[in-house]
Protein backbone atom coordinates (compact mmCIF):
# COMPACT_ATOMS: atom_id res chain seq x y z
CA UNK A 1 0.00 0.00 0.00
CA UNK A 2 1.30 3.43 -0.86
CA UNK A 3 1.94 6.06 1.77
CA UNK A 4 -1.10 8.33 2.06
CA UNK A 5 -1.08 12.07 2.67
CA UNK A 6 -3.44 13.11 5.44
CA UNK A 7 -5.16 16.44 5.86
CA UNK A 8 -7.65 17.91 8.30
CA UNK A 9 -10.54 16.24 6.47
CA UNK A 10 -9.03 12.75 6.17
CA UNK A 11 -7.03 12.39 9.40
CA UNK A 12 -9.81 11.39 11.81
CA UNK A 13 -11.48 9.03 9.37
CA UNK A 14 -8.18 7.28 8.58
CA UNK A 15 -7.42 6.69 12.25
CA UNK A 16 -11.02 5.64 13.01
CA UNK A 17 -11.40 3.27 10.06
CA UNK A 18 -8.08 1.42 10.44
CA UNK A 19 -6.75 -0.63 13.36
CA UNK A 20 -3.05 0.15 12.74
CA UNK A 21 -1.94 3.55 11.47
CA UNK A 22 1.55 5.07 11.46
CA UNK A 23 1.83 8.81 10.91
CA UNK A 24 5.01 10.62 9.90
CA UNK A 25 4.80 14.33 10.73
CA UNK A 26 7.22 16.10 8.38
CA UNK A 27 7.92 19.28 6.39
CA UNK A 28 9.44 19.80 2.94
CA UNK A 29 12.28 21.97 4.29
CA UNK A 30 13.33 19.39 6.92
CA UNK A 31 16.53 17.54 5.96
CA UNK A 32 16.07 14.63 8.41
CA UNK A 33 12.47 14.28 7.16
CA UNK A 34 13.63 13.97 3.56
CA UNK A 35 16.36 11.50 4.58
CA UNK A 36 13.85 9.32 6.45
CA UNK A 37 11.23 9.31 3.65
CA UNK A 38 12.80 6.47 1.57
CA UNK A 39 13.06 4.25 4.67
CA UNK A 40 9.43 5.01 5.58
CA UNK A 41 8.26 4.17 2.06
CA UNK A 42 10.35 0.98 1.88
CA UNK A 43 8.99 -0.33 5.20
CA UNK A 44 5.46 0.64 4.13
CA UNK A 45 5.76 -1.59 1.05
CA UNK A 46 6.57 -4.55 3.31
CA UNK A 47 3.50 -4.00 5.55
CA UNK A 48 0.37 -3.78 3.36
CA UNK A 49 -1.80 -4.50 6.42
CA UNK A 50 -0.72 -1.22 8.10
CA UNK A 51 -1.71 2.28 6.97
CA UNK A 52 1.39 4.44 6.53
CA UNK A 53 0.48 8.12 6.41
CA UNK A 54 2.23 11.46 6.28
CA UNK A 55 1.18 14.87 7.56
CA UNK A 56 2.91 17.91 6.09
CA UNK A 57 3.13 20.14 9.17
CA UNK A 58 3.52 23.25 6.99
CA UNK A 59 0.18 22.66 5.26
CA UNK A 60 -1.64 21.03 8.18
CA UNK A 61 -0.67 23.26 11.09
CA UNK A 62 -3.95 22.60 12.90
CA UNK A 63 -3.20 18.85 13.10
CA UNK A 64 0.38 19.55 14.20
CA UNK A 65 -0.88 21.88 16.96
CA UNK A 66 -3.49 19.35 18.08
CA UNK A 67 -0.84 16.68 18.59
CA UNK A 68 1.68 19.21 19.98
CA UNK A 69 4.31 18.41 17.35
CA UNK A 70 7.38 20.39 18.38
CA UNK A 71 10.08 18.59 16.41
CA UNK A 72 10.07 16.85 13.07
CA UNK A 73 10.13 14.23 11.89
CA UNK A 74 7.83 12.79 14.55
CA UNK A 75 6.43 9.28 14.29
CA UNK A 76 3.10 8.47 15.88
CA UNK A 77 1.49 5.03 15.96
CA UNK A 78 -2.23 4.51 16.46
CA UNK A 79 -3.66 1.08 17.28
CA UNK A 80 -7.43 0.86 17.51
CA UNK A 81 -7.69 4.69 17.79
CA UNK A 82 -5.15 4.82 20.67
CA UNK A 83 -1.78 6.54 20.41
CA UNK A 84 0.68 3.86 21.52
CA UNK A 85 3.87 5.60 20.37
CA UNK A 86 4.92 9.17 19.70
CA UNK A 87 8.54 10.20 19.35
CA UNK A 88 10.48 12.79 17.37
CA UNK A 89 13.46 11.77 15.28
CA UNK A 90 14.14 9.60 12.27
CA UNK A 91 14.75 5.93 12.98
CA UNK A 92 17.19 3.64 11.22
CA UNK A 93 15.37 0.99 9.18
CA UNK A 94 16.14 -1.86 11.61
CA UNK A 95 14.87 0.10 14.61
CA UNK A 96 11.75 1.15 12.70
CA UNK A 97 10.98 -2.46 11.76
CA UNK A 98 11.53 -3.58 15.37
CA UNK A 99 9.21 -0.83 16.62
CA UNK A 100 6.47 -1.97 14.23
CA UNK A 101 6.88 -5.56 15.34
CA UNK A 102 6.56 -4.62 19.01
CA UNK A 103 3.60 -2.32 18.29
CA UNK A 104 1.85 -5.19 16.52
CA UNK A 105 2.38 -7.52 19.49
CA UNK A 106 0.65 -5.25 22.01
CA UNK A 107 -2.43 -6.67 23.71
CA UNK A 108 -4.90 -3.95 22.77
CA UNK A 109 -7.67 -5.45 24.94
CA UNK A 110 -5.41 -4.91 27.96
CA UNK A 111 -4.55 -1.37 26.84
CA UNK A 112 -8.23 -0.47 26.42
CA UNK A 113 -8.87 -1.91 29.90
CA UNK A 114 -6.10 0.29 31.36
CA UNK A 115 -7.51 3.38 29.62
CA UNK A 116 -11.00 2.66 30.98
CA UNK A 117 -9.55 2.27 34.51
CA UNK A 118 -7.71 5.60 34.20
CA UNK A 119 -10.85 7.34 32.94
CA UNK A 120 -12.89 5.88 35.79
CA UNK A 121 -10.44 7.37 38.32
CA UNK A 122 -10.65 10.84 36.74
Amino acid sequence: MAVVELNKESFQQTVSDNDFVIVDFWAPWCGPCRSFAPTYEKVAEDHPDIVFAKVNTEEEQEIARHFQIRSIPTLMIFREKVIIFSQPGALPEGSFRELLSKAGELDMAEIHKQIEAEQAKA
